[in-house]
């Protein structure tokens, strides 16, 4: 008899953005009037810059020829975009990364949850609390987390590292047995914050002290304005020891339609003496056909001279949006963080609402869409977060919104 995978019934309720949506949807069903505005999903909202269409075109066209036609890519992505990546991303940052490390994929998500596929159910793992929800179910799906806890809203094998006010939302090092795997996301999903180079320093020196592997996620790394905030874990001394690092075209360049990113796993990069680049590159090449050539050349678009420009103004577009969203909340007297390194603002609930009945009442009352903390883990319980991915006239109307109404 065929069983079915019964780590997924560990799963609780359905994925977090797919209940918004639920939610969301009942709502309008039973309010055909209302106009939503949707501060919640992550997704970009602004058409993909003029450079990156026109590599589009032409490589449209070059699939259209006999002399020119691509079929499979190669296993790790075709050697012009990789190519870009380690020069503009990496060794202009003094980063010692070749192209040859290089995956690329079809996003970070993806590359998120099947790095787990690489190391042994033993390993133990560490999150930040809150975190993405992609590395905790990942890793539930495969069997590494044990059960979940309903009264804790957590799972017992997994160690949750709180990331609060007092402590900036960035976590401290573990006490007592070190994890195996530490998954890292700075600028962060979902409070904005971010890590300062000493203090990213210090979680290498932790891993290479204790043997752990840091699985790094710097999907908003473009988002960086301040000084002393690294845009790669590999600005850390040692790090080629001890971390993997993700990164996505989706909100750098607005790819989130055409399914863009990339993994960097150091060639010599052990765990218990065996490298994991031959692992990932087997796992990648069994499962994995490649990202289309038509957007690997729009990606490559992303570094000329024109690309580059092009989405710096698109991502000042949307940091204009985390102002007016953080200004606006602060000057109504909501207690905010993040919106400065990332496109997220993370406010507390007022009148110590849940995270949920915050969401209910913001959707209900101003007809605006965010995100419940307590989705994020449970250190997000009485948190919420609003994205700045909007258009700039539904960020301004609903900012007024929640002004009047809530």
């Amino acid at each position: 008899m065929a069983k079915a995978n019964d780590n997924y019934l560990r799963l609780p309720g359905n994925y977090l953005f797919s209940t918004i949506g639920k939610k969301v949807r009942e709502y309008q069903e039973a309010h055909p009037e209302a106009d939503v505005i949707r501060l919640g999903i992550g997704d970009v909202t602004q058409p993909l810059a003029p450079e990156i269409i026109g590599a589009l075109h032409r490589a449209v066209d070059e699939m259209g020829a006999a002399e020119t036609f691509k079929g499979y890519a190669p296993d790790l992505g075709y050697a012009f975009l990789r190519e870009k990546i380690a020069a503009f991303d990496y060794q202009s940052r003094g980063c010692d990364i070749s192209p040859e490390e290089i995956f690329i994929s079809d996003g970070s998500k993806c590359d998120c949850s099947n790095i787990q596929e690489i190391f042994s159910l033993d390993n133990t793992i560490a999150v930040c609390d809150p975190v993405y929800p992609v590395y905790v179910d990942s890793n539930v799906m495969a069997g590494r987390t044990g059960l979940y806890d309903t009264a804790a809203g957590a799972y017992r094998d997994v160690v949750y590292m709180p990331c609060t006010a007092q402590n900036g939302f960035a976590p401290e090092l573990p006490q007592g047995k070190a994890p195996d795997l530490i998954y890292l996301c700075f600028p962060n999903n979902p409070t904005g914050a971010v890590m300062k180079k000493d203090r990213l320093q210090e979680w290498v020196d932790y891993a290479n002290k204790n043997g752990s592997i840091i699985l790094y996620d710097a999907a908003y790394e473009a988002y960086i304005s301040e000084e002393d905030v690294p845009h790669s874990i590999y600005e850390c001394e040692g790090a080629r020891g001890c971390a993997i690092e993700f990164r996505s075209f989706s909100k750098t360049a607005g790819f989130t339609g055409l399914r863009l990113g990339f993994t960097v796993i150091p060639e010599d990069l052990e765990a218990d003496g065996v490298r994991l680049w031959p692992l990932w590159a087997r796992r990648h090449g069994t499962k994995y056909n490649g990202a289309p050539y038509i957007v690997q050349r729009a990606g490559e678009a992303v570094y000329t001279d024109a690309g580059r420009a092009q989405i710096r103004d698109q991502i000042a577009y949307y940091m204009d949006n985390a102002r007016i969203i953080y200004e606006g909340l602060q000057s109504a007297g909501y207690e905010v963080s993040g919106g400065v390194n990332a496109p997220y603002i993370w406010l507390r609930t007022p009148d110590n609402m849940t995270s949920w009945e915050f969401f209910d009442s913001l959707l209900s009352k101003a007809n605006v869409v965010g995100t419940p903390g307590s989705g994020f883990g449970p250190a997000g319980e009485h948190y919420f977060r609003l994205t700045a991915f909007g258009t700039k006239e539904n960020t301004i109307r609903a900012i007024e919104r929640i002004r009047e109404r809530m």
